[in-house]
């Protein structure tokens, strides 16, 4: 009998993140492709994810959250452009500068603070965040031209990118504000232009705007929750099958765990904390080594999520525990323990993450991105 390592475990399919990456290089050419890899790349594994794609992949940039993320990049010897696209806090910003790692300003006080360390061999590398209607990070318009000439001032602050980000463009089936902002990203594109800038990296597509608007493609997209073959909405795969039916997205992760113990509970029996739920039969029950402090969301789950097990989908009942839960295994023939289980993928032997993170009136992203990085990645064919 083989022993198990694992209590839990993710698979990360290496040919499903190739599938994707090709299918977009060929969809968006000449534009670039920068692999978003943020929150531990969506759940699925910096490490693994990164060096699937330095290994087989010709990706032009990656794409994190944090100064962390990218550090973490680079002492694996990457050498692959890598941009920070949220907050670095300012006393961080040398460690940036001297890993070679770009990062995003919006203020003249990042500019400031950029520039007492940078120098001719480590330049702060710059991308502007235009705001243009998100509302989130980003500089206004009216302070544009201000920056602009603070960056012109620092002799080692290069401004090698400009952005936006868009606010509504997965969940409409109208692209008119996404054109708003678009129109207002161009604009800056003129005033940096009129200063005499003209960065070499002009990006503002995430998936979904990379798939549907091609307008919006530039220089480079950044490629995030369609790199895992997730959609970003329901209405984006709605519209890209209409564009071309024959593009399709590969989702590249599996979540599972095994079943550490069976029971037997007569009908009537209450199950799990505060007896939430009783079994109406006598019934088979599966303790399962997963729960919430695994990204196995309580909420959802507890008594109405299911797990897939030997093909069956069977329901979780009671409530879902810190590292623990319950299946009702009943009606699965030969149960025993070490017998595994899909809580994710595998083709629909477990429910998708779409189907997840309905129960949780959620999206893809969350369910995904909430799975313990102590959970072990393993990579497959």
């Amino acid at each position: 009998m083989k022993l198990l390592t694992e209590k839990s475990w993710v698979e990360i399919s290496a040919s499903a993140l190739l599938r994707n990456v090709k299918a977009v290089e060929r969809l968006v050419d000449p534009a670039n492709v920068m692999a978003v890899v943020k929150a531990n790349a969506y759940g699925h594994g910096l490490e693994q994810v990164v060096s699937m794609l330095e290994d087989r992949a010709k990706i032009s940039w990656y794409g994190v959250d944090a100064i962390e993320e990218a550090l973490a990049i680079r002492r694996m010897g990457v050498k692959t452009p890598v941009l920070v696209l949220g907050y670095i806090p300012p006393a961080r910003l040398a460690e940036a500068i001297q890993a070679d790692i770009s990062f995003v300003v919006y203020d003249v006080a990042t500019i400031t603070t950029a520039a007492e360390t940078a120098t001719a061999k480590h330049p702060a590398r710059v991308h502007l965040k235009v705001e243009t209607g998100l509302m989130r990070q980003g500089v206004h318009p009216d302070d544009l031209l201000k920056l602009v000439r603070k960056v012109k001032s620092e002799e080692h602050v290069w401004m090698e990118g400009v952005s936006t980000h868009y606010a509504n463009i997965e969940d409409t089936d109208s692209p008119a504000f996404a054109h708003k902002q678009l129109e207002a990203y161009r604009e800056a594109l003129d005033v940096l232009e009129q200063e005499g800038i003209l960065p070499a990296w002009r990006h503002t597509a995430c998936s979904a705007a990379a798939l549907l608007y091609p307008e919006t493609r530039f220089d480079l997209i950044r490629f995030g929750i369609g790199l895992y073959g997730l959609w970003s909405s329901e209405k984006t795969k709605l519209a890209m099958q209409r564009l071309d039916p024959h593009f399709t997205l590969s989702p590249v992760l599996t979540w599972k765990t095994v079943i550490a113990q069976v029971k037997r509970a007569s009908a009537g029996t209450a199950v799990s904390y505060g007896l939430t739920q009783r079994v109406k039969r006598d019934s088979v029950l599966a303790v399962l080594p997963v729960g919430y402090a695994d990204g196995f969301d309580r909420v959802a789950m507890s008594g109405a999520g299911e797990v897939g097990i030997k093909g069956t989908r069977c329901s979780v009942i009671g409530r879902v525990c810190m590292n623990m839960c319950i299946a009702d295994v009943t009606d699965v023939p030969g149960v025993k323990a070490g017998d595994e289980v899909v809580l994710i993928g595998d083709g629909g032997t477990g429910p998708t993450a779409e189907e997840f993170a309905g129960r949780m009136k959620s999206i893809n992203y969350e369910v995904v991105a909430r799975i313990n990085p102590f959970v072990k990645r393993i990579v497959t064919k």
